[in-house]
């Protein structure tokens, strides 16, 4: 089977443009899938349902289960679309559902409390663009010189299945991004580096998705919250609805294909303002 699923991602790298972090996320999910060791050919729905109820035994988070279905499913369809099987066996498989939790979103005071605490030029920038811009990880530690416009005051990223999208920059982010460029120029000469990557370290390496994690939780130590990078991509959509943004226009910002998964946010605006109103009536 293992032949087949490295054909597999390869469908997904090269035709169907997606990140590598996503295949990776494949290939660990339908690498776990093979271990059931049944040949492919013989694999059957129940096969797959047996599998699946091995996940729960595992005790494995909900949201891990979903991706691995996920996972599985698309193998299949891909398998039974060039011929490599006569049938699908997961076409009538079920996608697990999960109910939806609020994201975890930080207050404006907390963004302001971060950016007070000494950050050097790189660490400024990391967070602004992060909520400024509402960037994932991914799309942060991707970002080049020639994606920045400062003087249109824009920036050009690629998200999910490689999809570009414009975002606004703002004056924060733009003030950020002077102070850091010229520490950059002076680590580009100190250790001969030619690469047109954004952020560089003080040791003059890339940047790095773990990184901008450790970071990030990092700050959160500081106003006692265990947070991540999405977190601030969280809170960049929830405050923008909340002063007012049109989710159309929050949706496209954030790289969304479906308005409902912006809709979320709308949930997170209500219940803050529940939240204060009871705060205030008690």
């Amino acid at each position: 089977m293992y032949d087949i699923i490295s054909q597999y991602l390869e469908y997904l790298e090269l035709e169907k443009g997606l990140a590598q972090n996503t295949i990776d996320a494949y290939r660990r999910d339908l690498y776990d899938f093979s271990n059931i060791d049944i040949s492919l050919e013989k694999i059957e729905r129940k096969d797959i349902n047996n599998y699946i109820r091995t996940l729960k035994e595992r005790n494995l988070a909900p949201n891990s289960i979903i991706r691995k279905v996920a996972s599985i499913r698309g193998f299949f369809k891909w398998v039974a679309s060039v011929n490599i099987l006569s049938k699908n066996p997961a076409s009538t498989l079920e996608q697990p559902k999960v109910p939806k939790r609020l994201p975890k979103v930080i207050s404006i005071k907390e963004i302001d409390e971060i950016l007070r605490d000494n950050l050097d030029e790189l660490q400024e920038l990391i967070i602004e663009l992060l909520y400024s811009c509402g960037l994932r990880v991914s799309e942060l530690v991707n970002l080049k010189l020639n994606d920045i416009e400062i003087n249109s005051k824009y920036i050009r990223c690629f998200g999910k299945g490689s999809k570009e999208r414009i975002i606004p920059i703002g004056s924060k982010a733009i003030f950020a991004l002077k102070k850091y460029l010229p520490c950059r120029e002076l680590l580009v000469k100190k250790y001969n580096i030619n690469t047109k990557k954004l952020l560089l370290n003080k040791n003059g390496r890339f940047v790095n998705r773990q990184d901008v994690y450790n970071f990030i939780h990092k700050c959160g130590r500081k106003i006692h919250k265990n947070i991540s990078p999405h977190t601030l991509r969280h809170s960049f959509a929830t405050h923008l609805l909340e002063n007012g943004a049109d989710l159309r226009i929050v949706q496209e910002l954030l790289g969304h294909s479906d308005v409902s998964t912006t809709q979320l946010y709308t949930h997170i605006s209500k219940k803050r303002l529940k939240d204060v109103y009871f705060k205030i009536r008690n």
